[in-house]
């Protein structure tokens, strides 16, 4: 801009000279006094992990752990809820995802439950219910089988992908390896379209015939698919499919309440569900007929309420499975 008089001098250096109100109330204010715009932790490696923490400190905590490749955004109704039960509600970005750092390395199961664990340690928390969906529930199970003691009174696992997904000598019943391979080929050649066809597709159960199709969280799965890593989302592909979990439920000594629907088209129930209720030392089960993998967005009232009951100690449906 020639002829300014103002060479090397921002527009907002000019607005303060001049005495503008805004810009002079910002310059009175010492950036490092403003709260952080984001709440974050940094990790022993140096990943910045983004996560929120709503509720009184002193309250019993609610961790909730998102499902591939989504965000701490996936909880919004439960964190509301959970809210004004009272509870401390926390929810995290797993490293690649969301606002966390996009990583080169640490995409796997062993540095997801680590980085939980460094978060849990960063905030303090004692006594927690831990509740994650799909890979948040294997990354719970892996967490768990290695928490301090004290740390975790409870969990939930939600259409999560333990014991193990993919098919092998010891898992015959699970889904074939080509079927991730499909998923890895998707996304490297058209991640923008696979993070349509899911949403639009099986997670929420929109390709039933009937279907009460939500566009609203179509687009709210692609915004936060997106906003992650395409390396992160590639590789966890592996983390959630390939990682065996058994020796994590069988270590577990919580309680710990198994949600799943048999008509899940991500998580195929009879492979997941009931194998997982038989590892827990103290598991129960609760079964729904038609819900969708994404139950906990499209039918939130039915998931937070046999939560809360769980929580409560009302829970009645223990292994085998429950109908």
């Amino acid at each position: 801009m020639g002829g300014s008089g103002h060479v090397g001098v921002s527009l907002v250096d000019v607005l303060a000279k001049q005495g503008h109100p805004v810009v002079a109330a910002s310059r009175r204010t010492n950036p490092a006094e403003k709260e952080n715009a984001m709440s974050t932790i940094k990790t022993r490696d140096g990943v910045e992990i983004f996560y929120k923490d709503w509720g009184p400190k002193d309250a019993q905590p609610i961790v909730f752990h998102h499902g591939w490749p989504l965000s701490a955004d996936d909880w919004d109704n439960q964190m509301l809820v959970f809210l004004a039960e009272g509870y401390r509600v926390i929810a995290h970005d797993r490293r690649g995802h969301g606002r966390s750092d996009q990583t080169d390395a640490g995409n796997e199961m062993d540095t997801y439950a680590a980085d939980v664990a460094e978060l849990v340690a960063a905030l303090d928390l004692k006594n927690a219910i831990h509740v994650g969906h799909s890979t948040g529930g294997g990354e719970v199970a892996h967490y768990l089988a290695r928490a301090e003691p004290g740390r975790v009174a409870m969990a939930a696992l939600i259409e999560a992908v333990t014991p193990v997904m993919v098919r092998k000598e010891s898992n015959p019943g699970g889904t074939p390896i080509e079927v991730f391979d499909g998923f890895r080929a998707a996304l490297a050649a058209n991640r923008a379209q696979l993070y349509l066809d899911i949403p639009t597709g099986p997670f929420y159960g929109f390709n039933r015939p009937g279907a009460k199709v939500s566009e609203g969280l179509i687009r709210n799965w692609w915004r936060q698919a997106m906003m992650g890593s395409v390396k992160a989302g590639y590789e966890c592909i592996k983390a959630f499919s390939e990682t065996d979990f058994t020796e994590d439920l069988k270590a577990i000594d919580v309680p710990v309440l198994v949600i799943h629907s048999e008509d899940d088209q991500i998580v195929p129930y009879a492979d997941s569900a009931p194998l997982t209720v038989q590892l827990l030392k103290n598991g129960a089960l609760k079964t729904y007929k038609d819900l969708p993998h994404g139950c906990c967005q499209t039918h939130p009232e039915v998931v937070n309420a046999d939560l809360l009951a769980f929580i409560k100690g009302e829970a009645g449906e223990r292994s085998p499975v429950a109908a």
